[in-house]
């Protein structure tokens, strides 16, 4: 499956907010969203007359890019949620956010998705004792994500936490980061879950 490979920047000024796409350089003030950059292409100054689709796009791809995720992908996860009872806009973050890397960025053992991503695929991650190398994959409650007990892995991480760039410890996960291990305690509400995006507008775009 393909994957973004250019500037993480321009995905930001694409989409006018801070996707926190770069790590410990999304807080600094040197940050294309702070210096006040413009959207890329030709156009970017131009004001835009968004059309109810254009919004409805704009946030899915906000969403997408969050994650770190292609297309085909993203509507698979939309799909399930879409299969689950309740509210489909709730089950979707849900989903994304008990996804394999996004739990390790949420733990602080990476600074950003990318690099949650990159620390899964790489093999330095366990959960419940077992190799886990799928960044898709999706935690189960209890269960204990940790970081192998190898010399390489461990210091990995530890320039990660020795840094203090990593994001707040979200509160339906506890954290070992002595033994750099952590467990999720539970599903998290919507509450809980950063409202960066509005979630209806993409249950709607994709129920067109």
């Amino acid at each position: 499956m393909g994957r973004y490979t250019g500037p993480a920047c321009r995905l930001c000024r694409r989409e006018g907010m801070k996707l926190f796409l770069k790590g410990a350089r999304c807080r600094m003030a040197k940050c294309a969203i702070e210096t006040g950059r413009v959207a890329p292409g030709m156009h970017g100054k131009r004001p835009r007359k968004m059309t109810d689709y254009g919004v409805q796009l704009r946030e899915k791809q906000r969403m997408r890019h969050y994650y770190g995720m292609q297309e085909g992908q993203f509507r698979l996860f939309f799909e399930r949620a879409l299969r689950r009872r309740g509210i489909t806009g709730e089950a979707l973050l849900q989903a994304l956010e008990t996804r394999l890397d996004n739990v390790v960025f949420r733990m602080g053992f990476a600074a950003s998705h990318r690099a949650a991503r990159q620390l899964v695929l790489h093999g330095h991650v366990t959960i419940n004792g077992h190799k886990a190398s799928v960044p898709s994959m999706k935690v189960p409650v209890n269960g204990v994500v940790a970081i192998k007990a190898m010399k390489k892995s461990q210091d990995l991480v530890r320039q990660v936490l020795e840094a203090g760039h990593v994001p707040e410890v979200a509160s339906w996960i506890a954290l070992d980061r002595e033994n750099m291990k952590g467990e999720l305690l539970r599903i998290p509400t919507r509450d809980e879950i950063a409202p960066f995006v509005n979630e209806q507008l993409v249950v709607e775009l994709y129920s067109r």
